[in-house]
C-alpha cells in the first residue's frame, strides 16, 4: 500500500492507473507528462515513496558526460556497487539491468524524471531507451518503468507518436492536468489555509490550477497579498517564472513566445494565417506542431465559430499566468504591493471580467452540470457579428454558446461581480440586440436560452426576465469526475 499524503490532492485515477500497474502480473511502461510544476514528480514519488527501486532524474543543462555521470550517481544510491562511470548510454542501461537483477524488491519501480533533458545531441538515448524495454524489461513481469518531462513538446513528438522503436510499447501514459477551483479550495484546506471562495477565484484568475504555484500561497495572507509576495515584491518568488516557464517547456522558446505575445494583444483569439503574421513565423506545418505543442500544454485553446468549419478554428490565449503576465507583470511594475493598491481600479476590473471569462471557459464540465445536461451531447462555440445596419445588425460578441441535441441554444453570458448581479435596463438592450443579431443572422431554428454565469447569482428584478438560467461560483467550485 502507498504511505498517504494529505497533499495528494484530485490524483485518485492517476495513482489508480500507477497502483493498478503495480499489482499487475506484467511489466508495465508508462508516461507521465503535464506542464511544469504540474506535479508530475510529487504524483510518482507521493505513490511510491520506498518503493522505488530506482529513481532518477536528468540535468537541465547538463553535457552527455555529465548526464551519465549522474546516472551512475544513482545507480550507486540506490545499491550498486562503485565502479567506472559509463560512457554511453547503452551502458548505463546495462548498469540499470544490473542493479534490477540484485534487488530484492517484488516489483521494480524505475522512475526516470527529466528525461527529455537527458537527450542530448547525438547521444543515443532514445536507442538505448528502446532497447532497454523492447529487448529486455518488456518480457519480465515485474518492471514498472515509469518516464517523466516537462518538456511536454518532447515527450509527445519523441514518445507518446514515436514512430520508431517505441511506437505504441506504452502500455499507459498520464497527462497530469492542472488544479479545477474546487480541488484548489480542497488543496487550501489540506494545508491548514483558510479563504473564501471569492479569494480563491482571484488566485484561479491569476494562477490558474498549477499545484506548485498554490503550493506558495502562505498561511495568514490574503490572496491580494499572497500575489503581491508571489509576483511584484523586490524579492518576488516567482518574478521570473515568464522566462523559466517557456524554457522549460521548450527547448527553442522564441517562437513560442512571439505566439503567445501575438495572442495576448487579441482577447478573443486570431484565425491561423493572421497569427502566423503578428507573430512573424511562416505559417508552415512547424507552426502547426508549435500551435499543437502550445495547445498540449494548455496555453491555447482552439475553438469554432457557430456556423463555420471545424478548420476555420479560431487561436485563443487561455493560459492564466501568462495573461496576467502580459497585462501587469512586464511592464516591470515599482509598486511592491500592486496587488493590494490596485483593488479597485478600473485596469483591473476591467481585467477582472476578462480573466473571469476564462475562468469559466475552463470549467465548462461545472457549467454543463449546473445546467443539467452534464450526460448530453453538446458542442461549446463562440459566435460574432459586425455592424450592418441594412440588417438591422447590432454587431456582437458571444464567448460562449452550448449548442445542445435536444435542440436548445446556451447564450452564456459571463459577468464578475463582488455581489449578486443586477441587470440594467441599458444591459437588458445589450441582451436583447445580441439574442435578436443571433436569431437573425443565424437562422436558428433551437430554442436560444440566455444564461448567466456570475460570481454570486441573479438579483431579481424589472429587467432580469430574459435570464433562464443562471450559474454560480458556486456551481464552478463543484469537482466533476
Amino acid at each position: 500500500m502507498r504511505a498517504e499524503s494529505s497533499l495528494l490532492i484530485a490524483r485518485d485515477r492517476e495513482v489508480r492507473i500507477l497502483e493498478d500497474a503495480y499489482n499487475d502480473s506484467r511489466s508495465h511502461f508508462i508516461a507521465v507528462y503535464g506542464r511544469r510544476r504540474i506535479g508530475k514528480t510529487f504524483l510518482v514519488r507521493e505513490t511510491f515513496g520506498s518503493r522505488l527501486t530506482f529513481s532518477h532524474s536528468g540535468l537541465s543543462a547538463g553535457k552527455l558526460s555529465q548526464q551519465l555521470e549522474a546516472f551512475q550517481e544513482s545507480l550507486e544510491d540506490a545499491g550498486l556497487p562503485s565502479g567506472e562511470c559509463p560512457k554511453s548510454w547503452m551502458e548505463a542501461f546495462r548498469l540499470l539491468k544490473r542493479l534490477i537483477r540484485g534487488s530484492d524488491d517484488a516489483k521494480k519501480v524505475i522512475f526516470i524524471d527529466e528525461l527529455s533533458w537527458m537527450d542530448t545531441p547525438r547521444c543515443d538515448l532514445m536507442m538505448a531507451l528502446e532497447n532497454f524495454w523492447n529487448g529486455w524489461a518488456s518480457a519480465r513481469k515485474d518492471i514498472v518503468l515509469i518516464i517523466c518531462a516537462s518538456a511536454t513538446s518532447w515527450m509527445i513528438s519523441h514518445v507518446i507518436h514515436n514512430k520508431g522503436g517505441l511506437y505504441n510499447r506504452l502500455t499507459d501514459q498520464i497527462a497530469l492536468e492542472p488544479f479545477c477551483l474546487g480541488e484548489c479550495e480542497e488543496y487550501l484546506r489540506a494545508r491548514d489555509i483558510e479563504m473564501d471562495r471569492y479569494e480563491i477565484l482571484e488566485g484561479y484568475m491569476i494562477l490558474g490550477g498549477v499545484p506548485y504555484y498554490w503550493e506558495q500561497i502562505e498561511k495568514g495572507k490574503s490572496m491580494a497579498q499572497n500575489i503581491d509576495s508571489l509576483f511584484f515584491a523586490r524579492k518576488a518568488k516567482l518574478k521570473n517564472e515568464f522566462d523559466y516557464l517557456y524554457a522549460s517547456l521548450f527547448r527553442k522558446p522564441d517562437d513560442y513566445i512571439r505566439i503567445v505575445t501575438a495572442l495576448a494583444t487579441k482577447k478573443a483569439g486570431m484565425l491561423r494565417a493572421e497569427l502566423a503574421a503578428a507573430a512573424g513565423i511562416s505559417p508552415n506545418g512547424t507552426f502547426t506542431r508549435k500551435l499543437e505543442e502550445l495547445e498540449n500544454c494548455g496555453f491555447i485553446r482552439k475553438y469554432h465559430e457557430y456556423g463555420r468549419q471545424s478548420r476555420d478554428a479560431t487561436i485563443q490565449l487561455i493560459d492564466n499566468f501568462t495573461l496576467f503576465y502580459f497585462k501587469f507583470i512586464r511592464s516591470g511594475r515599482s509598486d511592491a504591493n500592486f496587488q493590494v493598491h490596485s483593488l479597485d481600479s478600473p485596469e483591473r476590473k476591467a481585467w477582472e471580467g476578462l480573466a473571469f471569462e476564462r475562468v469559466c471557459l475552463q470549467h465548462l464540465p461545472q457549467i454543463l452540470s449546473a445546467l443539467g445536461i452534464s450526460g448530453m451531447l453538446t458542442d461549446a462555440c463562440a459566435w460574432h457579428s459586425r455592424v450592418d445596419p441594412d440588417k438591422g445588425v447590432n454587431g456582437s460578441q458571444v464567448d460562449l454558446l452550448i449548442v445542445r441535441r435536444d435542440r436548445v441554444i446556451n447564450l452564456c453570458e459571463m459577468k464578475y461581480s463582488t455581489s449578486e448581479f443586477a441587470v440594467t435596463k441599458s444591459y437588458d438592450e445589450v441582451l436583447r440586440r445580441k439574442l435578436s443579431d443571433f436569431t437573425l443572422l443565424s437562422k436558428v431554428r433551437y430554442a436560444v436560452h440566455m444564461t448567466l454565469v456570475t460570481t454570486y447569482g441573479l438579483t431579481r428584478n424589472a429587467y432580469s426576465g430574459h435570464i433562464q438560467s443562471c450559474v454560480t461560483a458556486k456551481d464552478l467550485f463543484r469537482i466533476c469526475e
